[in-house]
């Protein structure tokens, strides 16, 4: 259990965090992905120290930006009226995560392209993009009965590798920003048509087209 003055210390140095993810994400969008930790020090304005006492290494900053996208698209998702059942949230949810990653290519392909990179302690990327899915899945309306449990116990994963691929050969110049969220959708119907009632399953096969 953390002490009082651990938590108001917490408190305090979020900030700072805020601050030095702030100055990380400046310079990547202005095409700086090499930038060294010197570097973001002087460009978020604190000491050479900060950055390494706020997150460790610059791979713990990339996951922290990670972060910061999938808790955009969770936002957005929990704000969003939503309607039909937990295969039409999980294609709205595909929608939302294209969109905030194209918000800022340069800086979007700059953190993906990190993300694999070898590091002291394992992220929770995975775990994060799994919560979304799941989220957006709720209670699996429109998924068939005999494989609704199994379902919501297995998709979440399958949905966060599933996007993370696309992510990683969008990042690689393979798929284009028009091509991103098609594709997207398209990985959404393969893996939901498992699961899928009968009567949601023609619409799924529709989707399921070639990319190319």
């Amino acid at each position: 259990m953390m002490s009082d003055k651990s938590v108001s210390r917490s408190v305090r140095g979020e900030p700072v965090r805020q601050r030095v993810l702030d100055a990380a994400e400046r310079l990547l969008r202005q095409g700086k992905a090499d930038f060294s930790m010197r570097d973001l020090a002087a460009e978020a304005g604190v000491s050479f120290a900060t950055p390494f006492n706020r997150f460790g290494s610059k791979i713990a900053i990339m996951h922290a930006l990670s972060a910061r996208r999938i808790a955009s698209m969770e936002a957005r998702l929990s704000s969003a009226a939503l309607t039909g059942d937990a295969i039409d949230r999980i294609f709205f949810t595909a929608e939302i995560a294209a969109s905030v990653m194209l918000l800022e290519p340069v800086v979007n392909r700059a953190v993906m392209g990190s993300l694999g990179a070898p590091g002291s302690a394992p992220g929770a990327v995975m775990e994060q993009s799994a919560r979304l899915w799941s989220a957006a899945l709720d209670r699996g309306e429109g998924l068939a009965d005999a494989w609704r449990s199994r379902g919501l116990a297995i998709l979440p994963a399958q949905l966060a590798f599933g996007f993370r691929g696309i992510l990683s050969f969008w990042t690689a110049g393979e798929l284009t920003d028009t091509d991103l969220a098609p594709a997207a959708r398209r990985m959404v119907a393969t893996l939901m048509l498992g699961f899928a009632d009968r009567r949601r399953r023609p619409a799924l096969i529709e989707a399921v087209s070639p990319i190319f």
